[in-house]
């Protein structure tokens, strides 16, 4: 590993992007038209249905549980579902096995589901909470921000690495003494600096207009943003470390892409959702970013609580890296 031919590559590559005045000025105005979007779209307080936290869901039982339009989720942690309740995420939280349940007097749905729920379990002791009302605006800004990072990392990548490929870069570089590893590496330290640079003026300068909620460190979602970053510049690099084809890439990115920001938390929540459907979330690093990310701003959780989100990003990172680089072709297409 030459650092002097590879901080040259770093260099030269933050050079072409920040040149490229078009690329910067999307990368930073996407991000902010789609949270300007979202706090108009979703500034109501009503929802489609009620949802309601049962502590040990498995176990319980009753016929309340049948009730239709009413969104049932499973909570082994009574302080985290306590937590949700407060930022009005929960209508209601219920332990059957206390015969107690907990409602936000502040929560218009939490006054309509405790009428609901008394009507047949008039036994149980009420507790109440309070807490501020987390806005959905609050809620999808890791999920924007994520799916902003996953764009710029994967196409960022991807697609200088092919047009490197078919307009003889490469092949010119494989001339020199620069290695596979060090261009890689140099390609994922730059893309990782230029995410997080864009990533950061566009929370910092929405931060003013729209006051987010924020419970946590901001060094532990820096780092969590970071940690994510790699992970999905090292599967950009991954995908496109043979094809030449702009064609192949873009629809072998979308490939990559598209499953992220649906199954990925980004802009709906996972709680409730078949397990199934999470198994397969598992296995994509934007979900371990949002969930991360989103658990530091809603539940001040700290770098050991995520640890396992943090352990999954470095081991794919690490994963996607060392088979990106060794399966690296400098002009030759798959």
């Amino acid at each position: 590993m030459n650092f002097k031919r590879f901080l040259a590559v770093v260099k030269a590559r933050n050079i072409e992007f920040f040149r490229d005045k078009s690329s910067l000025g999307w990368s930073l105005a996407f991000p902010i038209l789609l949270l300007v979007g979202m706090s108009f779209v979703f500034s109501g307080d009503g929802k489609a249905a009620y949802k309601v936290g049962v502590m040990n869901l498995s176990s319980a039982q009753s016929s309340f549980l049948d009730t239709k339009f009413i969104s049932f989720v499973d909570y082994q942690d009574k302080a985290l579902a306590k937590t949700k309740l407060s930022q009005h995420s929960l209508d209601m939280l219920i332990d059957f096995s206390t015969q107690q349940y907990w409602v936000n007097q502040q929560s218009p749905n939490g006054y309509l589901v405790e009428k609901i729920f008394l009507a047949t379990h008039q036994n149980f002791q009420q507790l109440t909470s309070e807490g501020k009302k987390i806005r959905y605006v609050d809620w999808v800004l890791p999920g924007v921000l994520g799916m902003n990072m996953m764009f710029g990392c994967l196409f960022g990548v991807g697609y200088v690495i092919v047009r490197y490929r078919k307009n003889s870069v490469l092949k010119r570089l494989k001339a020199t003494p620069l290695s596979a590893f060090e261009f890689v590496s140099a390609q994922l330290l730059s893309r990782a600096f230029i995410v997080m640079f864009t990533s950061s003026v566009v929370y910092i300068g929405c931060n003013f207009f729209f006051d987010f909620y924020m419970l946590g460190s901001y060094l532990d979602l820096f780092i969590v943003g970071l940690l994510g970053a790699f992970s999905l510049i090292t599967l950009g690099l991954l995908v496109a470390c043979r094809s030449k084809s702009e064609e192949l890439i873009g629809g072998l990115l979308n490939l990559a892409s598209w499953p992220m920001m649906i199954l990925s938390g980004v802009w709906f929540s996972l709680e409730g959702a078949p397990d199934a459907l999470k198994t397969i979330a598992d296995f994509l690093p934007l979900t371990h970013l949002v969930a991360g990310a989103r658990k530091i701003i809603t539940e001040g959780a700290s770098l050991a609580d995520i640890s396992y989100h943090l352990g999954v990003l470095a081991i794919m990172s690490a994963i996607f890296l060392v088979l990106g680089a060794y399966l690296f072709n400098w002009n030759t297409e798959r």
